[in-house]
């Protein structure tokens, strides 16, 4: 599967972004699928995960904070960011794989990965 995610940018402390996935491929509603981030120095750490069965997991920073959703149709991932912090910069990366985890190992494709900056 191939993914293409967009919609990230630069806003202040306390905005929102919603970032997109495009997927492509006959099977995307048998992917589970994650966005992972990483900022520099850092390693890269799952924001969110979506099964197929649309049961979802989010890291522990996330604290209600985020939200992901997927649309078999239109085979779109998406992540809601809400009351970003500047600790929220990072580059975030869409995935798939075969089970929803937070280890990025699991996942086998992963998109360009777009660029989240929040300013104080």
């Amino acid at each position: 599967v191939q993914l293409q995610a967009s919609g990230g940018g630069s806003v202040q402390t306390g905005s929102s972004l919603r970032l997109s996935c495009a997927a492509s491929g006959r099977t995307f509603s048998t992917y589970a699928m994650g966005w992972f981030r990483q900022a520099p120095g850092k390693e890269r750490e799952l924001v969110a995960a979506i099964s197929s069965g649309e049961r979802t997991l989010y890291g522990d920073f996330v604290k209600g904070r985020f939200t992901i959703s997927r649309d078999n149709v239109k085979k779109m991932v998406y992540l809601q960011l809400n009351s970003l912090k500047p600790e929220d910069t990072a580059v975030y990366y869409c995935t798939a794989g075969w089970r929803a985890t937070m280890n990025p190992t699991d996942f086998g494709s992963w998109g360009q990965g777009t660029l989240v900056t929040v300013s104080s």
